[in-house]
């Protein structure tokens, strides 16, 4: 059976990948140089975080923050249990959608009747974590991306659906208009294996340049 190397950020290879990156590519160096080593942004893996991406998807993430620790107020710990005891009308009030309500009860529920294990993602190569998540309704690619890049720490996940990072993107490398997903993908190719660490800058330079 074949052994797959998972390679994972912490912050000494976050800094290691930063170094190598500047090195390689100067519009990136110019993000360090202007705004230093941008954070690691580790999430805890876990049915939490899952929720919280799905309410990210397609708001703010001011907004989805204030929801999110409307639910944790209403619930304590975050727990598909928890959750499941929480009626529509509830759930709107802290700031589910309809959808997203139904996203995250039927996520609860596959938790909870063991057909679906976070934790099971730790072992798997990028690929396969990805198509996991994603065989999940309301995790679609960009949610998957961000599970994997934020809680699960992979080294090497670019986000090509990202609206900010394509924004980041058009920026730095002086674009006319932001980059299609095909586009970023292979301006991304160069920066391999350390793509998770590139989509960090970008999002620095992002948050910073927009005083956040």
């Amino acid at each position: 059976m074949k052994q797959h190397t998972i390679h994972l950020l912490d912050e000494a290879s976050l800094a290691t990948g930063v170094r190598l990156l500047a090195r390689r590519d100067p519009d990136l160096a110019t993000i360090v140089d202007q705004h230093g080593e941008p954070p690691l942004w580790a999430r805890r893996p876990g049915f939490p975080t899952l929720v919280h991406i799905i309410l990210e998807q397609q708001v703010s993430l001011a907004s989805a923050r204030a929801a999110f620790d409307r639910l944790e107020y209403a619930i304590g710990r975050i727990t598909p249990e928890r959750f499941l005891t929480l009626g529509d009308d509830e759930l709107k009030v802290i700031g589910f959608s309809r959808q997203k309500t139904s996203y995250c009860r039927e996520l609860a529920q596959l938790i909870l009747s063991r057909r679906f294990s976070p934790r099971a993602l730790h072992a798997m190569p990028d690929d396969e974590a990805r198509a996991r998540l994603i065989a999940i309704k309301g995790i679609g690619a960009w949610s998957a991306d961000i599970y994997l890049l934020m809680a699960l720490r992979r080294r090497d996940v670019w986000p090509v659906g990202d609206l900010a990072l394509a924004t980041a993107a058009r920026e730095v490398k002086r674009l006319e208009k932001r980059p299609t997903e095909g586009e970023l993908q292979m301006m991304a190719e160069p920066w391999r294996p350390w793509r998770a660490v590139a989509a960090r800058l970008l999002w620095h330079r992002y948050l910073s340049k927009r005083g956040k």
